[in-house]
This record gives structure tokens, C-alpha cells and sequence, in this order.
């Protein structure tokens, strides 16, 4: 276990800080979680819990530099990649993306999203790329279609990233998208995850770099984050836990991906900016505080204001507004009560309404590995947490849960 202070006590009280690492000890205790690492940031100071070990039979313990697969956390980083497309005028967000994506050209959409996937009617417009940075395109990974024409495609073509199944290439995994219809009409309704996909492409093919690249000299590089990337060299190797998927029923370990010989020793196929990046807390901690400085990182400038602030405040009309909240809320029972905070920005959630101890305007989100980050600009509050726990079973999004509970009940004026 670690803990560092800053020299001015003005973020957390003590006796918070104490509650939050006794519940969170709970977790590891219940040996439901193996171990985790928290970081949280307020005011000046900086408070960090390593508590429990790598694997779940004990041995290495959990530390600061551990490093995590960071699941669909990754999506705002991804996401900030292309508001630096933004910032210098190399996209506009309503370009329609034909040009640089033309799988994407004119679409055909389901006539009905349960329906045959050969019952189309053509897309009213082209894809902008707003609709992929809102999450807005047409297509998504929807629980409500779960075991329809359009669902099955997109597992069985190979586009969702899920353990013993690696993504192909970039231009393979976008011609096999180019056979799908979509789902809705593009920027008709929200849906998830595979428009975060779509951006490392667009970012790849607008720049004639690899996605990664870019990603590094824009974004990871100016900020040190030096542990985050597609994969974790072999130096760097024993410092990455194994990944769990308990199983549903018994509750038992399951690693689906080892670290020694695992799929991140090694650059993947698909650098894939919805869900692959793997990061310590530190580093993500400088992404956060970059966001909550409004695009500053020390006396540099990453991004600027506007752009900070078009991706952290919620971008949905009303109509995809109603939907997201309706998604969220009819299917908390099989989300374990994540993802209701009513908005969505670009790569990342926004809460709309007080439905916890966060403050309206609240923005980031969690990963189905057991990560979770987010900002509170409200109450100048920056937390994470990492595990290595999947959200098969109720357990790591328990744990997220308790969390975030613990990090406003410790906030201290």
C-alpha cells in the first residue's frame, strides 16, 4: 500500500482517506478482486492506494507502476487525437468522412435494427465526423440487439475486440465493416463503442502516420505518459498483471489474457483507440489533469480550450438524449448500474443529473477490464481506478462503484 501527500492538505480529509482505503482493503479482502491501484487528485494533492497483488493466488503485490489494460478508458485518449485534427483545421465536424473512409460511402440502414440484414433502405446523408466522435454513426454494439442479425455480424466479422479474438488490420477491419448496413440513420440515435474504432483509422489515414504514432507525439509523448501504449515491451512486462474474467455462475478466475506471451507483448494488428491501450495511474492522471486545466499540460497547450470543452460536455441532441437514457436506465441490471450519467461527449459520459454523489458536468468513463476515470470540474476532482477484473460478474463494477462513493465522501473545504 502507498500513500502520497501533497504539502497543503486542502483536497481530502484524513478520516475520509482512511474510510475509502478500509472499503476499498474490503474488496481485496472479500478476495473477489485480486488488487487494485486508485489515484486521487484534488487541490494540489495527490493520494494514491496500492492494495492487494497481481494474480489472484497472491505473490507480486499491486504498485504504483503497475500497468492495466485500460479497456474503453482508452476511448478518450483516442478521442483526443482528433480534436488536435480539430485544432489545425485538418477535419471539420461535420466533413462527411467518404473522402478519407469511403467503406463508409453511401450506406444502406436497416429498415428494422431486429431485422434481416438484407432489408435496407439507403442512408439519408453521409457519416461526418461528429457522428463518429458523439457516437452517432449508425452503428454500435447495443445490448437491447443482442442475438439479432446486425449483432451477430459484427461479432462474427471479427470488428469487437473480445478476449481469443485479436482485430485485423485496419484496412481488412474497415472493408469488413463496409459490408455491415447500419443500424440507424446516421446521428439518428446513440450506440456503442465501434465509432471509437473508426477514429484511429480516420486519425491514421487523415495523417499517413500509424494511429499510434500520432497518438504518441500529439498526446502520450507531451504528456509523459511513458507507460501507456498498444502493447508493453518486454522490460516492462512484469509490471502487467494477468487479465480475469470470473466466471458468471461460480464466480471462479479465468485469465483470458496472460501477461508473459500474452497479446499486448507485442504491437497489435489493430491499434484499436475504443478499448487497447494499456497505462499506469500516473499516467492518466497527467491525461485527466491535462482535460481538467482545459488543454494545458504544465505551460504547455496539448489542446485548446474549445476543443477540451466540446469533448467534455454532453454533445447529444435531445432525441439521442432520450435514448441513451432510456439504454442506461432499462438495462441496469445487466450493466451493473454503470453507465448512467445521462450525456455523452466525445470519446467519453457527462453527467446530466445528479443520480450520485457527482457533481452535474462530471466527465470520463470505466472499461470492462475494472478501470474507471473520471473529472469533476465542479469540485476540481481527478480519480481512477484500475483493476484487472472484467465485468462478467457484478464484483469490479461493485468495486467502482464504492469507489467513487469513498472519493466524494473524503472531499474535505
Amino acid at each position: 500500500m502507498k500513500t502520497t501527500m501533497g504539502q497543503n492538505n486542502n483536497g481530502f480529509s484524513e478520516r475520509g482517506l482512511r474510510n475509502m482505503r478500509d472499503v476499498l482493503a474490503r474488496h481485496v479482502d472479500s478476495r473477489k478482486i485480486p488488487g487494485l491501484v486508485a489515484l486521487i487528485s484534488r487541490g494540489g494533492e495527490t493520494h494514491v492506494e496500492a492494495i492487494g497483488t497481481m494474480r489472484h493466488e497472491g505473490g507480486t503485490p499491486m504498485s504504483r507502476d503497475t500497468i492495466f489494460r485500460m479497456a474503453s478508458t482508452s476511448k478518450m485518449v483516442g478521442a483526443a487525437a482528433v480534436m488536435v485534427l480539430l485544432d489545425e483545421c485538418k477535419l471539420h465536424l461535420d466533413d462527411p468522412v467518404d473522402r478519407w473512409l469511403p467503406e463508409l460511402a453511401n450506406r444502406q440502414v436497416l429498415k428494422r435494427p431486429d431485422g434481416p440484414l438484407d432489408e435496407t433502405v439507403p442512408a439519408r446523408r453521409p457519416i461526418t465526423v461528429r457522428d463518429l466522435l458523439s457516437s452517432t454513426f449508425g452503428l454500435g454494439v447495443d445490448l437491447t440487439l443482442m442475438g439479432f442479425p446486425i449483432q451477430n455480424a459484427i461479432f462474427e466479422n471479427g470488428l469487437f475486440d473480445t478476449p481469443g479474438q485479436a482485430l485485423p488490420e485496419p484496412d481488412e477491419w474497415m472493408r469488413r465493416l463496409g459490408t455491415l448496413p447500419l443500424i440507424y440513420q446516421p446521428g439518428e440515435r446513440w450506440q456503442y463503442h465501434i465509432s471509437n474504432e473508426v477514429l484511429g483509422v480516420l486519425v491514421a489515414r487523415v495523417t499517413g502516420q500509424t494511429f499510434e504514432t500520432f497518438l504518441r507525439e500529439r498526446i502520450l509523448d507531451p504528456l509523459g505518459m511513458k507507460d501507456t501504449g498498444f502493447y508493453v515491451p518486454a522490460g516492462k512486462i512484469d509490471r502487467l498483471p494477468p487479465a480475469y474474467i470470473p466466471d458468471p455462475q461460480t464466480g471462479a478466475f479465468t485469465v483470458w489474457d496472460e501477461a508473459e506471451g500474452g497479446r499486448y507483448t507485442e504491437p497489435p494488428a489493430f491499434q484499436a483507440g475504443g478499448g487497447g491501450l494499456l497505462s499506469t495511474v500516473d499516467d492518466y492522471h497527467a491525461f485527466l489533469q491535462m482535460l481538467l486545466n482545459q488543454g494545458m499540460h504544465g505551460t504547455e497547450r496539448i489542446l485548446s480550450r474549445p476543443a477540451v470543452q466540446l469533448m467534455t460536455t454532453n454533445r447529444l441532441t435531445p432525441e439521442q438524449q432520450a435514448f441513451r437514457e432510456d439504454l442506461a436506465k432499462n438495462n441496469v441490471h445487466l450493466s451493473f448500474g454503470q453507465g448512467q450519467h445521462g450525456g455523452w461527449g466525445f470519446g467519453m459520459a457527462v453527467r446530466t443529473y445528479r443520480g450520485d454523489y457527482a457533481s452535474i458536468g462530471q466527465f470520463g468513463w470505466d472499461g470492462g477490464s475494472g478501470t474507471s476515470a473520471y473529472v469533476d470540474p465542479d469540485q476540481q476532482l481527478s480519480g481512477i481506478l484500475l483493476t484487472q477484473v472484467g465485468m462478467s460478474t457484478p464484483d469490479s463494477a461493485h468495486l467502482i462503484h464504492d469507489f467513487w462513493t469513498m472519493v466524494y465522501q473524503a472531499i474535505e473545504d
